[in-house]
């Protein structure tokens, strides 16, 4: 996984002093300390008065915030210093504006994060859009475009997926992460003819115009011919590295119906092209790609290995083509839903993909399907700690015909098995639902949406729940997680039963929700990145609630790490980590890592285990 930097961020507070955080790595010994330094125009000055041995934050009091400061962080093993980290400029506000280089007629919409360049520190890869569509509408769309940017700013370069890749959150599916091991990110999605890379290099025909122009008609704007294909590019240029033919095509355009949803079919391009993606380890060893086509019929999924500049098909899964009235079926064909998650739900070391009301193994094989069918929202960690092994919540659709599928609205799984733990509201179609520990006096994570209240382990409704089920996010100091709705972080006050205002950005953020969130610097609580109002650039926003609780960068859990690079898929969603998180957790157990990449590796001396 990614040798990152400590990651500090030092920032100015309202009441004065200054708050800073860095990482934990994961694998950092038990026994590691720090020492802080403050930099004020002369000699550096420590400004602790032993090794900080706990949590990974710390509050300057004695700081002239009047004055520019830079901060870093030396790691003290067996009372020995070792190689100062990178230092920090010290931020007036709780954010840092990054700008970027708009484009008329384009906003920005849903961002990814990785080390394009492989010095420690993440870039920002953004989505810029213009006049998007959901599959089920007709219409002429801008070109999708991809800026890099480092968090100063600095544009790093653009790619153009040209007028033959239609715009929106069902089309434009793009993983970045490092495929191949070399400590530098690519970045990875499907292109066509007049793709432009950030080196100004066109793939395939730069003349060919695929669009369907029938104003009025269902398929206009469609794309339902021309060659499709998947790239691979460069995260330090946006150089195109290698480009296949994509998998699979979109043949037969009416073959992708299913049950899923509300049970029909189209021949007009809605059912055949919903893409979605995911970065998995399928070995346990390396990173592969998977590209995933079909969610309410018809499911594909492609995986792919970037290994030593070749791009090399690892498997193909097919639920198969079927027709109304799809007796015929695949057991697997119409479970996908809006988003998926990745995780080793049968603790194997290999990653499978859980494909909402389905799962696929890690060698590509099917290995269970609930029969559940389709839906909205899917949550997926060790939601009760209690119980070995990770939980599945998913939300359902049961609309039109369909509800006679009997499809829970809501429901709880096992992640392995697939076996109910509850489930509520059969046959009614449910739109949203979160999971996470909200609420202290009840053990482990908390579900809600659909009929009826908030529900503990069993299921059992255990008092009003609260209306945001976007986002949550660990934002202050306890173990709870909190709810971002919009551009405003809430605490649920069990109490009174209320969400309580505790921050808001005032930005906007992607079509969903911030343009990504996660724990990107400082500890191991997490960021929010928002658009500017002006459109002119990001706001990366970070707390300054100090924290007693020492736990690694939640970047350096798999599972999390993943969910980070798949938030950017259709109806984004809130990354879990692989392990419980929340009122009364253990201390988390160190993960099966090793670090690729430069960063500050201090650590590569010591002793393994």
């Amino acid at each position: 996984m990614e040798n990152l930097s400590r990651g500090i961020v030092a920032v100015k507070q309202s009441g004065g002093g200054l708050f800073l955080g860095w990482r934990l790595f994961g694998t950092d010994p038990e026994t590691l300390a720090f020492n802080l330094y403050r930099v004020a125009g002369g000699a550096p000055v420590k400004i602790n008065d032993k090794p900080i041995a706990g949590a990974t934050n710390f509050v300057d009091r004695a700081a002239d915030t009047n004055q520019p400061l830079q901060y870093f962080v030396r790691p003290v093993l067996n009372g020995k210093e070792l190689a100062p980290s990178k230092p920090a400029t010290a931020w007036d506000k709780n954010y840092i504006e990054i700008p970027i280089k708009p484009i008329s007629g384009y906003r920005p919409g849903d961002a990814s994060i990785a080390d394009l360049d492989g010095d420690g520190e993440y870039e920002i890869v953004l989505h810029q859009t213009s006049r998007p569509r959901d599959n089920a509408h007709p219409g002429i769309t801008g070109a999708p475009v991809f800026d890099a940017y480092k968090l100063d700013g600095t544009h790093l370069w653009r790619i153009n997926l040209g007028i033959n890749i239609r715009d929106g959150e069902h089309y434009t599916q793009f993983m970045v992460y490092d495929l191949d091991g070399d400590g530098k990110a690519e970045m990875a999605c499907k292109t066509a003819d007049g793709t432009m890379d950030g080196a100004g290099q066109i793939i395939g025909d730069k003349n060919k115009d695929w669009r369907i122009h029938k104003r009025g008609d269902r398929t206009d704007g469609r794309i339902l011919d021309g060659p499709e294909y998947f790239t691979i590019f460069d995260g330090k240029t946006g150089k195109a590295l290698k480009t296949v033919d994509y998998i699979p095509n979109r043949y037969p355009i009416n073959g992708w119906g299913g049950i899923g949803g509300n049970g029909g079919n189209d021949s007009y391009g809605n059912r055949c092209d919903r893409f979605l993606a995911c970065v998995a380890y399928l070995d346990g060893l390396r990173p592969s790609v998977v590209m995933c086509r079909g969610v309410y019929g018809r499911t594909v999924l492609a995986a792919w290995d970037w290994r030593d500049g070749e791009l090399t098909s690892r498997w193909v899964f097919d639920s198969g083509v079927s027709y109304p009235p799809y007796e015929d079926a695949s057991p697997y064909s119409g479970m996908g839903g809006h988003s998926l998650s990745v995780a080793d739900v049968d603790d194997d070391g290999k990653d499978e993909i859980v494909y909402h009301a389905m799962v696929v193994d890690d060698n590509g094989k099917g290995l269970y399907s609930t029969k559940w069918r389709h839906g909205d929202s899917m949550h997926i960690s060790d939601m009760y700690p209690d119980r070995p092994g990770l939980e599945v919540f998913t939300i359902h659709e049961n609309e039109d015909d369909t509800p006679r599928f009997r499809s829970p609205g809501a429901a709880m799984r096992d992640a392995r098995t697939g076996e109910t733990i509850w489930r509520h509201s059969t046959g009614i179609d449910v739109g949203a639902g979160m999971a996470a520990d909200i609420d202290p006096r009840h053990r482990g994570y908390e579900a809600w949406g659909g009929p009826g209240d908030l529900r503990d382990s069993t299921g059992g409704e255990i008092g009003p729940c609260p209306r945001s089920t976007r986002f949550a996010i660990w934002w202050d100091g306890d173990l709870l997680r909190e709810l971002l709705a919009g551009s405003t972080v809430k605490k649920w006050n069990w109490k009174t039963n209320a969400e309580d205002q505790i921050f808001t950005t005032g930005a906007r953020g992607g079509s969903r929700g911030p343009n990504i969130m996660g724990d990107i610097i400082g500890d191991w609580r997490e960021e929010i990145l928002m658009t500017a109002p002006d459109r002119k650039a990001l706001r990366l926003y970070t707390t300054t609630i100090p924290t007693e609780h020492r736990i690694y960068t939640l970047m350096h859990d798999p599972q999390y790490r993943l969910a980070i690079a798949w938030q950017n898929v259709v109806y984004n969603k809130p990354p879990h980590p692989g392990f419980f998180l929340g009122d009364g957790m253990k201390s988390p157990p160190r993960p099966n890592i090793h670090l690729i990449g430069k960063g500050e590796a201090i650590h590569a001396s010591w002793p393994k285990k």
